[in-house]
């Protein structure tokens, strides 16, 4: 036994929200990784699906008992663009319940055409169906919300990407694929209807909660607001940039979902961009909040009719429901200021002080994982940090607020805990990509190894904390379909 326990309940959903699929069998599948520990968490037999016999699941070219596999459909906001979209190269295979009643999409992604396709191949390649595996698996041992992967297959197949590249297919995990995008499109092809029947499943799955409210629509909505809010906020405290916020990749469960063009900062700048489609900027490190706050906008828009009767009120509403978001993330992102300061208390200039530590990263173009992890030695240790003249005199700043603490606050521990020495740094990705693409997968387990444990700092990790060479400059992402 596997310990598949799949259901299909979105396919309870009007039909126009989901088209039947099958993925499209390869030539020679080779299981490139596994994740052994989701696995076991899934409920699934990490040591009998790991066997060469079961690599077809993860392939595509065998579906697990009690898959009915479906493609998506959903809309989205490209760059500010509507867009009609779908899942063009992903397979929803159903949800796997857990032992502990959990319930999570299981997904091929890259497992050939769908309906939605267009003129695209449904194919992935090995590069960003591994980067996935690494960035996503790096932000859950960050404690960050997201989805997962179980498994990168290797398809034994070329596919075509102006070169031809090794093929792969990505099994991943979620809450759920529910998308503001999906609400887009429900009120753009059903209308009312749909969005009624989207919103009452969206609720039953991830903010039951909501459905005893007085208005159950405006309760939702305000719960979504809130999860992102703390979403973006922990994105900005580890210098993550996602790259590609479109609204069909903003998760109504909270979740970071796709992972694209992103990457992690190194010298803190806000206007960090390294999606090389973001050519205006508008997905930047310091946009993303913003970003974020106009996405909701747009789901907003989908559910206004269920708001209240009349129009007017209806948009009232929303403006103030969107409106707290800023306040929302304003005080998620101080939260976790203070504790990367190790401040237990609060007082009315902390975000202040936040703010000088950043304006003076910014001129001196500090590494903003390195900076904060060695702020714990610059209490005692003056230059640990920088001789600078500007960050000293923050410096005197930052310690007298730590003396209006109580003196026994554990100061270190909580710093420790809040900034991380290892993430994924963009060069040691690309090694690591670049060593298993040519068929050396230990870079790749390295870089892994390390990762699991980002608080950690270990001699074999050592590697891994160092900021990126000169030469690493200008680094560029891309989405990799």
């Amino acid at each position: 036994m596997q310990g598949w326990r799949l259901e299909n309940t979105y396919r309870s959903l009007p039909v126009l929200f989901f088209s039947p699929a099958r993925p499209e069998p390869v030539r020679n599948p080779r299981l490139i990784l596994f994740n052994r520990n989701l696995a076991a968490s899934l409920g699934l037999d990490a040591d009998e699906l790991a066997k060469k016999e079961h690599v077809s699941i993860f392939a595509g070219n065998t579906l697990p008992q009690g898959a009915k596999p479906i493609a998506q459909a959903y809309a989205g906001h490209q760059f500010g663009n509507f867009t009609v979209l779908g899942d063009g190269r992903a397979i929803l295979l159903g949800e796997q319940m857990t032992p502990a009643g959990r319930r999570y999409d299981i997904q091929l992604k890259g497992a050939g055409r769908t309906s939605y396709s267009r003129s695209g191949d449904g194919r992935a390649t090995v590069g960003p169906m591994l980067r996935e595996y690494i960035i996503s698996e790096a932000m859950h041992a960050l404690g960050i919300p997201t989805t997962r992967s179980l498994a990168v297959a290797g398809t034994g197949e070329w596919v075509r990407r102006g070169t031809a590249l090794p093929g792969a297919v990505l099994t991943r995990v979620a809450d759920s694929h529910i998308r503001v995008g999906t609400f887009e499109w429900a009120a753009a092809q059903g209308g009312e209807p749909a969005v009624k029947a989207l919103l009452a499943y969206s609720i039953q799955r991830h903010y039951p909660g909501c459905a005893d409210a007085g208005n159950p629509a405006a309760a939702f909505f305000d719960a979504v607001v809130e999860r992102q809010a703390s979403l973006i906020a922990q994105w900005l405290l580890v210098g993550f940039i996602h790259g590609v916020m479109n609204t069909d990749n903003m998760a109504i469960s909270g979740e970071t979902i796709d992972y694209g063009p992103c990457a992690f900062m190194n010298e803190f700048d806000p206007e960090t961009v390294f999606s090389s489609i973001d050519h205006q900027g508008r997905y930047a490190y310091g946009n993303q909040s913003a970003i974020a706050q106009w996405n909701l906008a747009r789901l907003a828009e989908t559910l206004l009719s269920l708001f209240h009767d009349r129009e007017e009120e209806a948009i009232e509403w929303a403006n103030a429901a969107i409106a707290r978001f800023q306040d929302r993330f304003e005080n998620d992102w101080l939260a976790g200021m203070r504790a990367k300061l190790g401040l237990l208390t609060q007082e009315d200039g902390d975000h202040g002080l936040a703010d000088g530590l950043l304006a003076w990263m910014k001129q001196a173009r500090a590494d903003w994982t390195l900076t904060f992890r060695l702020l714990p030695a610059a209490r005692t240790a003056p230059g640990a940090v920088s001789d600078d003249p500007a960050f000293t005199e923050w410096r005197t700043r930052w310690l007298d607020r730590l003396r209006r603490q109580p003196p026994e606050s554990p100061v270190p521990p909580l710093m420790q805990r809040s900034n991380p020495a290892v993430i994924p740094r963009n060069h040691k990705v690309e090694e690591a990509l670049a060593a298993a693409v040519d068929g050396d997968d230990l870079p790749l387990n390295r870089l892994l190894e390390a990762l699991t444990r980002p608080w950690e700092e270990t001699s074999s990790n050592e590697p891994f904390r160092e900021p990126p060479p000169a030469s690493a400059c200008g680094y560029k992402t891309f989405c990799g379909t």
